[in-house]
C-alpha cells in the first residue's frame, strides 16, 4: 500500500506501523502528525494515510519545505506563486503584513523598501519587534521574513522612492503594493509607476484608521490595473489612529487581491 511521508509517495508494507516508517525514513522524530492530527502512540498505517515527521526545533531543508508548501497550496498554485516577484513600497503597519502574508503564501523573491527605522511607536500595529528598535525596517523585516521562510528571496533596500528611481527600483516585479501612510506618497508613486508600466498592477491602499466597521473596507478598482483598498475616507487624525486589527485586514486584503492578479498571471481581475 502506499502512504506520504513529508509529501514523498512511499510503498509499505500492510500492517506496518508509524513507528517502523520513521526509523526508516527520520530516525528520531520527535513530532508525528497522521493526517493532520498529532499521534502520539505507534499505530498501524493505512493505504493513503499522509504522515509528516518532525525533528522538534530543526529547520526543514528546502525540499522538504517546498513539498510541504505546495500540498496545502496545491502544486500548480504554489509554483506559479514561486515565479512571482512583488515590490511592496512602505514597510510599516500594511507593509510589513503584507509582507509577511506573501512570504506564507510562497511569493518566491519580493523588493522591500523603506528609507525609516523601527521605532517603539510602530509596535502598535506593525510586524517589528522590541529588539529590533532602531533598525533599518527593510532589514529588521527580512529578518523575521527568514524564520518563516528561509529559502523565498528578499531584496531590502533602504532609500527614499521619488519619480525617477520607482520605475528603476520596482522594473523587475510582476506587481507593485503600494503601502504608505502619506497621500502625497501615495499619488506620487502611482503616477511614476503606472506612468513607467501601465499594465501592470498596483494595489494601494487608502482610509484604514480608527476601529470603525470592518465591512467598510472594501476593494474597488480604480480603472485598468489599478485597485484600491479601504474605505477611503478614514485618515488618521487626532483620536482616530492607525491600529493594528483594521491595518491588519486591509493589510491582509491588499495581500490577498496580489495573489489572486499573480494567479491570473497579473490580467486584469475584477473585483
Amino acid at each position: 500500500m502506499k502512504v506520504r511521508i513529508n509529501e514523498h509517495e512511499l510503498e509499505v508494507a500492510a500492517g506496518e506501523t508509524v513507528y517502523a516508517v520513521r526509523s526508516r525514513m527520520k530516525p528520531g522524530a520527535d513530532i508525528i502528525i497522521i493526517n493532520g492530527a498529532v499521534c502520539d502512540a505507534d499505530t498501524p498505517l493505512r493505504d493513503g494515510d499522509s504522515v509528516v515527521l518532525i525533528h522538534r526545533g530543526e529547520q526543514p531543508s528546502r525540499e522538504e519545505l517546498e513539498m510541504l508548501m505546495a500540498a496545502r497550496h496545491t502544486p500548480g498554485v504554489h509554483a506559479k506563486l514561486k515565479r512571482a516577484t512583488v515590490g511592496i513600497a512602505g514597510l510599516g503597519g500594511l507593509g510589513s503584513s503584507i509582507a509577511i502574508a506573501l512570504a506564507r503564501t510562497g511569493v518566491g523573491r519580493m523588493i522591500l523598501v523603506d528609507f525609516d527605522i523601527v521605532e517603539p511607536s510602530n509596535l502598535n500595529r506593525q510586524q517589528y519587534f522590541v529588539s529590533q528598535i532602531g533598525q533599518p525596517k527593510p532589514d529588521a523585516l527580512v529578518e523575521n521574513l527568514r524564520l518563516i521562510n528561509p529559502y523565498n528571496t528578499y531584496e531590502p533596500l533602504i532609500a527614499q522612492l521619488d519619480p525617477a528611481n520607482v520605475p528603476v527600483i520596482f522594473s523587475g516585479v510582476d506587481l507593485l503594493i503600494e503601502a504608505f501612510d502619506r497621500a502625497d506618497m501615495k499619488a506620487m508613486l502611482a503616477a511614476a509607476f503606472k506612468g513607467a508600466y501601465p499594465d501592470r498592477p498596483l494595489v494601494m491602499a487608502s482610509g484604514l484608521a480608527g476601529c470603525g466597521p470592518e465591512n467598510t473596507l472594501r476593494v474597488r478598482k480604480l480603472g485598468g490595473t489599478l485597485y484600491v483598498v479601504g474605505d477611503l475616507e478614514t485618515a488618521a487624525r487626532p483620536g482616530v489612529g492607525l491600529m493594528a486589527p483594521r491595518v491588519g485586514i486591509a493589510a491582509h486584503m491588499q495581500a490577498n487581491l496580489a495573489v489572486r492578479l499573480l494567479l491570473s498571471d497579473c490580467k486584469d481581475i475584477e473585483v
